[in-house]
């Protein structure tokens, strides 16, 4: 029987790393982006699982090509594929499967899919998105931030728009790397309480985007309907209309505030199509930065130390 730990490290959050370890997942991208060595194989052999309830452009391709330059594989699974969407048991599908792969990563409607898995799973269990955090993508964004301008800590970063998934990873970003958050969101849509309450006072909320923007070091947004809300876009486009990222907003924040966006970005809706592609704008960085993000945490998760 294959032997593997029955307490192996997750990350389901962001909360789960410490400042010290946030930092060095950054700095190792950074140095994996830079000096890409084709040698090096740490996970030869190895395989991650990856779960998709979700459809997926960059967090499938990240994953999929950062296990192949590790020397490892990739398996894409959808609930067409297995039996999570026949109704085996969740704990059920974490054990068997976990006692065949060396990782699992799941994008999934429920947040609760993805702690369930992590109970019952004997391998690292990976958050690749949830309806209420998307900490991969924080670990992209930060590492961007950092490579443009330095260390976070002390700055801030304005959230303007919904108070989704996106939003509330940037939430524990703030609390791990203590940064303030400004946020700006339309009444009804704004973050849950106990995850803001969790960050003390390094949140605040503001009445417009223009009040948020100002001072401002980093301004970033999201789609005003996320992936299983579309049915409500023409209200949201009423709630929303006066949340838009644009020229304006830029303006109000530091000259040399950073822009981005975790795409697929609707230009001239939530944000205006000079900001995005104009020069703050570092979305494709950011885009670009999941894989070596990811390729940071699957080696700091699946390595055998």
């Amino acid at each position: 029987m294959q032997s593997k730990p029955m307490n192996p490290r997750h990350f389901i959050s962001l909360l789960d790393l410490t400042g010290e370890e946030f930092r060095h997942l950054i700095s190792r991208a950074i140095e994996l982006k830079n000096h890409r060595d084709p040698d090096y194989q740490p996970l030869k052999g190895q395989v991650l699982a990856m779960i998709f309830e979700k459809s997926s452009t960059r967090t499938r391709i990240s994953f999929e090509a950062g296990m192949s330059h590790f020397g490892g594989s990739a398996l894409f699974l959808s609930p067409r594929d297995t039996q999570l969407g026949r109704g085996e048991p969740l704990q059920d599908s974490a054990k068997v499967i976990s006692s065949m792969v060396d990782g699992i990563m799941l994008r999934t409607d429920k947040h609760e899919t993805v702690t369930t898995f992590a109970l019952h799973s004997r391998v690292p269990v990976i958050n690749g998105l949830t309806d209420q955090q998307h900490p991969c993508q924080l670990l992209a964004d930060m590492q961007t931030y950092f490579e443009y301008r330095g260390d976070i800590k002390g700055k801030t970063v304005t959230w303007i728009g919904d108070g989704n998934n996106m939003c509330h990873s940037y939430i524990h970003a703030a609390t791990v790397l203590d940064f303030k958050l400004n946020i700006a969101s339309p009444p009804g849509y704004q973050p849950l309480k106990a995850i803001v309450n969790s960050a003390g006072d390094r949140i605040r909320f503001f009445d417009t985007a223009l009040e948020a923007a100002k001072s401002s070091d980093l301004c970033v947004t999201d789609v005003w309907a996320s992936m299983g809300h579309e049915e409500e876009q023409k209200q949201r486009e009423c709630a929303f209309k006066n949340y838009q990222v644009n020229t304006a907003i830029m303006d109000a924040a530091h000259k040399d505030a950073l822009f981005m966006h975790c795409l697929p970005a609707h230009r001239d809706e939530e944000v205006s199509a000079e900001v995005i592609d104009g020069p703050q704008s570092v979305v494709f960085d950011e885009a670009e930065n999941r894989l070596h993000a990811q390729k940071a945490l699957l080696e700091f998760l699946m390595c055998k130390k």
